[in-house]
Formats: C-alpha cells, structure tokens, sequence
C-alpha cells in the first residue's frame, strides 16, 4: 500500500470568497434573456406587459412592488437588448426585495433551487422564536447530508460511513436567509450539486409514497423499496426534525433553467408535502432501517491512535485511524492478546496494521467485530516518517499503553 507523499503536490485550498461567482453581479453579456425572465416569474415577479415579441416588464412580489419595474428583453434580437438587460440586473442588485438576491444568485451560479417551507406559528410582528429557525436550518443540513449519502451508497443506515465525501458535497452548495423561520432556500451549483439535488428530489418522493402505503394499509415494505430511490434513516430523522412543531410541510426541488431538466425528472416538479400525521410511520421507518441494515465484511488498513487495556496482559482495545478498506474516520476494535502486542509494535515502528473483520452498525458502523489477523503493512517512507511524527507528540500516552500491553516484557 502506498499513501500519497506529504512533500507532493500541495492540495488546492477553498477559493476566497471574494473569488467566487456568487460574490460578484453577473455579467449582462454572460445572462440569458429566457433564463432571466423564467427566474423572475419563478420567484414570484409578475410581467404586466411590455411590447409582445421584444420585452417584458416585471415587478416584484408582494403588495409594495407596484412601484418598481424591470424591463427585460425576450431575446438578444434587437439593439438595446444588452442595456435592457445591464440595466435589469443593476435594478435588481439594488432592490431590497428578497427575491431579488435569490435570482441574482441563479445567475451567478446555475443552480438548482431547493425550497423548505414550515407551517408554524407567527410571533410578534412577524418575528420568530430562535429555536423555530435553528430547527427550520438543521432540518435542511440534515435532509441535504441524507441525499448526499445516498449518491455515495444505497443503505438504509449509513452511520459513519460515506461522511466525509457526503459533506465535501456539501461544500458549495449556497443558503439563504430563514425567512421568519418559516421558509429556507438552498442553490446547488449544476456542476457539483445536481445529483444532490436528483436523489434528494427522487427520495423525498419515495418517502412519501412509502407513508400514504403504511397509512392506506399499515404495511412497512414499501420503506425497504425506497431505499434504492435514496430513503435511509438519516432521512427519516431529517424530516422528522423538518415536521415536528408545525401544523406541515413541504419541499420543492426546481431546476436550473439554463441546464435543462434531468433526465426522468419532471420539468416542473409539485412540492412534496408532509404533517405531523407522518411522523409515527417516519419513527418505525427509522427504526427499521436501524435494526435491519447488517454489518459488513471489511479488510481495513488503519494507523494505531489509540491503545489501551485493563491489565498488563490480556485482550485491549484499540482505535485505528482508518486508511483503506471502509468509508469511515475511525474504528475501534477489540484484540486478543497477540494481536494487541503486534498492533503495539507495528506503531512504534510507524507501521499501520491490516485487520479483518466485521464493521457493526450498533454505534453507527465505527467498531469492528470478530477481529482477526492483524499484521503490519508497509508504507512508503514519507507516510512513515509521517506516523513517526505523530507517535513523537503523544509519546507519553504510548508510552502508559504500551507499558500496560508489554508490561515485565523485555
């Protein structure tokens, strides 16, 4: 086994923020004229005429959006089309309706939309409780790390697995402001985000299927069904989060107009909607998913981090810092006598270990059962000297752990 060396190529670090496309207003030569007219009117903006065949005027949302207006060029036919358009975006960069930023950004970035919106109660002039939109943003992350779960594997439970390529796909996708709690938009860049937001779309559909099933006829087959369209446990917890406390629910997945649409998606695709009466066949679907996802048959190559056991002889535990063979950080696993020695022996030497094994779901597929056969690896001398390093800094620790496995030997 070879690990990349730490004195190669430096990673690319995250662009600044002043870099990226959202932060800057989109070039009107770069803007289709059909792309901003289907934004407008999908954000709410109104067209009340404008010459047929060359621009429409549009205004904003809302009763006090009488007063402005866009002038927006059907096409690039005709000579003033450009000004129109520098023009429009220019309006819209200064307006102060929310809708507004929300298409600039679509601009910027393509993205597909994806929409939250939550039935709760008002409070003082229109003002929210903190926790409603703590809950109304975690519900979002929840359900978007879910979908970006489910593009890595089908499972009905992950735990630990698939995390960290699931929330680097999370990276750029855009969030807005929680409007009073009750509404939350997120923008996911088409070049990154769109299969997040396809399985997102297909799944949430599915779970809704499955919940008018288990109410029609009491049965829970068609949660195992659903699976495969991307329902897991982390996403019946998700929404469980997203309904509770409201009177409903619901979530809309709309598309990037100048991307087309995915294939076997509908072009305009309804919200799908959820109450508080889902929520007992969302609990057993969670649990069923939990008790009947099985463990997995690993070979995992991991560097010791951590050691310990009772006695100076003995079974110990150990913590590995997963390298190959599973989709997660860490592990930890349970040796007998010889294996706990040579696992000891292989991170003085700064060598990882190869152990078989069984990753449990119980605590979320981060211990390995039924271990066997720990034998050391080699390693390139870069990824070596690497793990020497790390033994240096927490030389004491090793040093207790390794006089409890060793302990009166030579």
């Amino acid at each position: 086994m070879r690990i990349r060396p730490y004195d190669g190529p430096a990673r690319q670090v995250r662009p600044h923020p002043d870099d990226l496309g959202w932060n800057r207003p989109p070039d009107p030569a770069e803007v289709d004229p059909a792309v901003l007219g289907a934004l407008l009117g999908r954000h709410g903006w109104q067209r009340r005429g404008g010459a047929a065949g060359r621009y429409g005027r549009w205004t904003p949302p809302g009763p006090g959006g009488g007063g402005t207006s866009l002038l927006v060029p059907e096409s690039r036919a005709f000579p003033d089309s450009d000004d129109l358009l520098g023009e429009a975006l220019d309006a819209l960069a200064r307006s102060d309706t929310p809708s507004a930023r929300e298409v600039l950004i679509s601009l910027a970035v393509p993205s597909d939309e994806i929409r939250w919106w939550r039935d709760t109660p008002s409070g003082p002039v229109g003002a929210a409780p903190w926790i409603v939109e703590e809950r109304l943003r975690t519900a979002a992350r929840q359900m978007l790390l879910a979908a970006a779960l489910a593009t890595r594997a089908r499972a009905g439970y992950h735990g630990a697995r698939h995390r960290r390529s699931a929330a680097a796909l999370l990276e750029h996708v855009l969030v807005g402001p929680a409007a009073e709690g009750r509404r939350l938009t997120a923008f996911a860049p088409v070049p990154t985000g769109r299969p997040l937001a396809v399985r997102l779309h297909q799944a949430l559909c599915a779970a809704r299927e499955a919940i008018d099933y288990e109410r029609a006829t009491g049965g829970m087959d068609a949660f195992d069904g659903a699976v495969e369209a991307g329902v897991s446990r982390e996403l019946t917890d998700a929404l469980i989060t997203f309904v509770s406390g409201t009177e409903g629910a619901r979530i809309a997945v709309a598309w990037a107009p100048g991307a087309g649409v995915p294939e076997g998606c509908a072009a305009a695709a309804e919200p799908v909607e959820f109450s508080p009466g889902d929520l007992p066949a969302l609990r057993a679907a969670g649990a069923r998913y939990l008790q009947e996802e099985p463990s997995v048959p690993v070979r995992i190559t991991g560097a010791v981090v951590r050691m310990r056991r009772s006695g100076p002889g003995g079974e110990g535990a150990v913590r590995l810092r997963v390298l190959a063979g599973a989709e997660v950080p860490h592990v930890r696993v349970t040796l007998d006598e010889e294996d706990y020695r040579i696992a000891g022996h292989a991170h003085l030497v700064g060598l990882p270990v190869r152990v078989h094994g069984r990753l449990e779901r119980r605590g979320g597929f981060r211990r390995l059962t039924g271990a066997s056969g720990v034998v050391p690896v080699q390693v390139d001398d870069a990824e070596r000297d690497r793990l020497m390093k790390s033994l240096q800094e927490n030389l004491d620790f090793f040093e207790e752990a390794c006089g409890e496995a060793y302990g009166g030997e030579d």
